[in-house]
């Protein structure tokens, strides 16, 4: 395998205490460029992280011809134009999710990354995390019988600024925490949506504060999910839940999404209760080791582009639904 040239494109928060030091652990990732809004920020991540090379602009990055990945972790309003621009480039892309505002432009993006034979996929670290492979190991293998239903939630701190409070740059819990639960949901079960309910609280500037909402599969399965930027602005708090009821049994999980370190969940079986304890390395790094893996042609990213699609058209019934 080799070494694969990756850039990336701003420098947001989440490139900052998340994806770039997961890069810096990643095998065969090379940090090669950073774009920022200004030279000088970029400039900023050059020394703090060990770039090769700083642009001031997005699109001297995606012209450097010796780049060949580029993570994205723009707002979500931007993702549609960055990613196509790179991928007619011929760089294989990481978006941050959600990929898209809408299935439409989701769809757009894959026929863009086929037409150009390259690879998109959309960055939920979390499905790359062995808890998740741990947990869906545990439902294929019937530990709890037939799932019949999940219930998840991720609520965080509200904000006094921040660019999920703008709904022009697709802000709103929704997109930005709702998405963790609604992939969770479709990563356990495995069948089609076919009836979605949802009610939400919005603020002054028109984002969802709180979406709460239900589905039904065709499978006859069902879900509900709870996300909200509602706890206190100044406490940094979060809660986040996971049960998985079965015909055999259940699984109750208090795990943050994105989490690593030592976890576990239990696992109420008809034999008595189970503590599956995993061990989970840092999650940004295992995707992006995934991806490089991928430009080297071993693997198919593990988000796959079916996934993110049935995921944007869940996502667009619930938007419907709240009105947003």
């Amino acid at each position: 395998m080799s070494k694969i040239k990756w850039g990336v494109l701003g420098t947001a928060n989440i490139a900052r205490w998340c994806t770039i030091p997961g890069m810096k652990l990643a095998e065969d990732c090379e940090l090669y460029a950073i774009a920022g809004r200004s030279l000088e920020k970029a400039e900023g991540f050059k020394e703090e992280f060990g770039f090769q090379k700083a642009y001031g602009s997005y699109e001297e990055l995606i012209a450097d011809k010796d780049v060949q990945a580029v993570y994205i972790p723009l707002p979500n309003n931007l993702h549609l134009k960055w990613v196509k621009e790179a991928l007619n480039a011929g760089k294989h892309v990481i978006c941050e999710k959600p990929l898209a505002l809408n299935a439409d432009e989701a769809k757009e993006m894959f026929d863009v990354a086929t037409n150009n034979g390259v690879h998109l996929m959309e960055a939920y670290a979390y499905l790359h995390s062995p808890y998740v492979e741990s947990l869906k190991k545990d439902i294929d293998e019937g530990t709890i019988g037939d799932v019949d239903y999940i219930e998840t939630a991720f609520v965080t701190q509200g904000y006094k600024e921040d660019i999920r409070l703008h709904k022009d740059l697709g802000g709103g819990a929704m997109y930005d925490l709702g998405c963790y639960c609604t992939t969770m949901i479709l990563t356990l079960i495995d069948s089609k949506p076919d009836y979605v309910k949802a009610s939400a609280e919005f603020t002054d500037l028109g984002v969802d504060a709180m979406t709460s909402g239900i589905i039904r599969f065709e499978n006859g399965a069902r879900a509900a999910f709870n996300v909200g930027m509602i706890l206190g602005e100044d406490t940094n708090a979060r809660y986040d839940r996971l049960y998985i009821h079965g015909s055999k049994g259940a699984i109750r999980s208090e795990v943050e999404y994105n989490q690593q370190g030592e976890a576990s969940y239990r696992i109420y079986a008809q034999d008595g209760v189970i503590e599956r304890k995993v061990s989970i390395p840092q999650n940004y790094s295992l995707e992006i080791a995934q991806m490089c893996r991928c430009i080297n042609g071993e693997e198919t990213p593990l988000v796959t582009s079916k996934f993110s699609i049935k995921n944007a058209e869940l996502m667009d019934k619930v938007f419907k639904e709240i009105g947003y």
